[in-house]
Order: C-alpha cells, then sequence, then structure tokens
C-alpha cells in the first residue's frame, strides 16, 4: 500500500499559509500579554479613593476576556506549529482517522487540522 501525501510544492504552499497565521497569531498573543503585563501594573486603584465598584468589576471582566484570547491564541500556535512538524514529516494533511488526504480547501482554512470535515461529523455522532 502506498502513503499518500501531498507534494513537497504543495506542502510549500502550506508552509506558507501556517507560517503567515503564526506571524498574525503570535503578533496577537504578544498584545494581548503586553496590555495584561500593563493592567496589571499600571492600575491606580490603590490610589484613586473614589473607584467605583462598577468599573472594577469592567476591568475583571476585560481581563478575563484577555486571558482567554491569550489562552485561544497559545493553543493556536501550538496547532500551528505541529502542523509545521507533519509538514517536515511529510504527514501533514493526512486525516488522523481515516488516513485519507484532507481537502486543500479544508488546509487553507484550518491548516492546522487534523481530520477530514467528513471524519470530524463523523466523530460528532
Amino acid at each position: 500500500m502506498q502513503v499518500k501525501h501531498y507534494s513537497d510544492k504543495e506542502l510549500e504552499e502550506f508552509r506558507e499559509i501556517i507560517n503567515n497565521k503564526l506571524k498574525v497569531a503570535r503578533q496577537s498573543y504578544n498584545e494581548a500579554m503586553a496590555t495584561l503585563s500593563n493592567k496589571s501594573n499600571n492600575t491606580d486603584a490603590d490610589t484613586a479613593p473614589t473607584y467605583h465598584v462598577l468599573e472594577e468589576g469592567t476591568e475583571v471582566i476585560e481581563r478575563e476576556n484577555l486571558i482567554q484570547k491569550a489562552q485561544r491564541e497559545y493553543k493556536f500556535i501550538q496547532s500551528l506549529e505541529a502542523a509545521l512538524v507533519r509538514i517536515e514529516n511529510k504527514t501533514y494533511g493526512i486525516d488522523r482517522v481515516t488516513g485519507e488526504l484532507i481537502p486543500k480547501d479544508r488546509l487553507r482554512l484550518v491548516p492546522h487540522a487534523t481530520l477530514s470535515v467528513a471524519t470530524k461529523n463523523a466523530r460528532k455522532k
């Protein structure tokens, strides 16, 4: 049985897509982390006697949202980096359940995918 995989040229196309997405994701992650660092260091909560409870609540929610965003970006970065490893190993784009090639259109949209849409939907049932 011959193993199916994408050609080197096709893998290079996917590597470029992944690297572009990685650049954006890392920038977004770094911005979120910088904002979180600034929020914890540059607060006037201890010096402003008229600090409102509502403002504090809003700040807590914003901080939690930033933490969630940073966590999502970090997970996305890890998934993209794993996809680059699969490209190096020439196992990129192979459905990890069926062994079939994941369609290029799906990989262009979700370059870290390890399942085809059909496999993903079948697993949900």
